[in-house]
Order: structure tokens, then C-alpha cells, then sequence
């Protein structure tokens, strides 16, 4: 059985998990966190999280991973079969993960962790931010999904990520730099499938036991 390990507050943890779940593949989840250790790294090349471990070895990397998932499991394919469409969910995918929440990710120790953040990088990121999201509202579509009319692994990505950006740029800035687009509407929209609830109560439940 599939193996993934990290922790449930990581949205390229639950990006993967997501995956897993819309196709129904059986897995099993290993709580593991961020610690650097050498038992870690052992795994996981750069101590990261997510890793997935399959039968064949180790895969380190989330969108390898999911991409993984569709050649070895393709029922219920999450990209489509046309070429330059399946291209385009991969372009929206690469693009809010590099562009919106690695940019916005330099945010999130004071937005999220009581941490602080020079004035010099909220400058920089702020713009970095408002340039790449007048960008992505050219590619989006939320007709009902982040590509179209049908869920792909976009929107396993994107209904993680864009949240998190939206929160943070609030925060820091007091504008949500993704105002502009439906993103709210979009997660409420999203909210109904089993897939997010699942992810959604198990972040909850993490959160709650760390608490105490």
C-alpha cells in the first residue's frame, strides 16, 4: 500500500492527499514533520514533506508525486486526455505554486507563526504579488473549477493554495491580493466534496491535539 508520509497542516500534504482520495486509492498516512533530522533526510532528500513511498522506492516532490498517481492509478484521471489541455492544468498548477504561494510563503512567518518579516520583503512580495495575480486572472477560469468544467489535480492544488495567499496577503497587507477573483465562493463551492471535508477535519484534528 501507498505510503504518505508528513502532517496534516501541510497544504502540499493534503494537495497529494487530495489526489489520493478524488481516485480512490487505497493509502495509508505516516505522520512526519519538518525536523531536518538524519533520519529524515535519509528519505527525503532535503528533509522535506510530503514524500510518498510506493513499492518501487521513495518520490520527494508533490506534483511528482500526484503525477505519479495518474500514470499508475488512471482510473478516474484527474488530467485530461487531450494534450495541450492536460498542459494547461499543468501550467495552472506550476504557476500558483511558484508564482502566488512560493512568493507568498515569505509572508507567512508573521501572517501565521508570530514571527516578523522586514519591511523590505513585504515591499518586494507585495509587488511580486500584485504583478503575478493580474496575471493568473488572465488563466483562470472558476467555471466552476480553477480550469473548466471538470475538477482536476488544479483544483487539488489551488483550493490549498489560493486561500492561504488570499490570508496571508490580508494580513500583512490588509488586502487580500486575490480580491478580484471568486476564490471564496470557489472554496464554499468546493466545501461539499468528501475529498476536502476529509482533509479538512483531519487539519482540524491535528490542530486540536497540538493544542493541548
Amino acid at each position: 500500500m501507498l505510503k504518505l508520509h508528513g502532517f496534516p497542516v501541510s497544504n502540499y500534504y493534503n494537495k497529494v492527499k487530495l489526489a489520493l482520495l478524488e481516485k480512490d486509492i487505497p493509502f495509508e498516512e505516516v505522520l512526519v514533520t519538518p525536523d531536518r533530522s538524519a533520519a529524515l533526510i535519509e528519505k527525503s532528500l532535503l528533509g522535506k514533506i510530503p514524500f510518498l513511498e510506493t513499492e518501487q522506492g521513495i518520490l520527494v516532490e508533490s506534483q511528482v508525486q500526484v503525477e505519479y498517481l495518474e500514470d499508475a492509478y488512471p482510473q478516474k484521471p484527474l488530467i485530461p486526455a487531450d494534450p495541450y489541455q492536460a498542459a494547461k492544468v499543468r501550467e495552472l498548477i506550476i504557476f500558483m505554486e511558484l508564482h502566488l504561494e512560493l512568493v507568498a510563503r515569505e509572508l507567512y512567518m508573521e501572517a501565521f507563526f508570530k514571527g516578523q518579516v522586514s519591511d523590505e520583503v513585504k515591499t518586494r512580495v507585495g509587488k511580486l504579488l500584485k504583478r503575478n495575480a493580474k496575471a493568473f486572472q488572465r488563466m483562470v477560469k472558476f467555471s466552476p473549477y480553477v480550469g473548466g468544467d471538470a475538477f482536476t489535480l488544479a483544483d487539488c492544488a489551488a483550493v490549498l493554495h489560493l486561500p492561504l495567499v488570499g490570508q496571508a496577503t490580508k494580513i500583512i497587507y490588509g488586502e487580500d491580493v486575490l480580491a478580484e477573483l471568486p476564490v471564496r465562493d470557489y472554496v464554499t463551492g468546493m466545501a461539499d466534496r468528501p475529498s476536502l471535508q476529509r482533509v479538512n477535519a483531519d487539519r482540524k484534528a491535528y490542530l486540536d491535539s497540538v493544542k493541548k
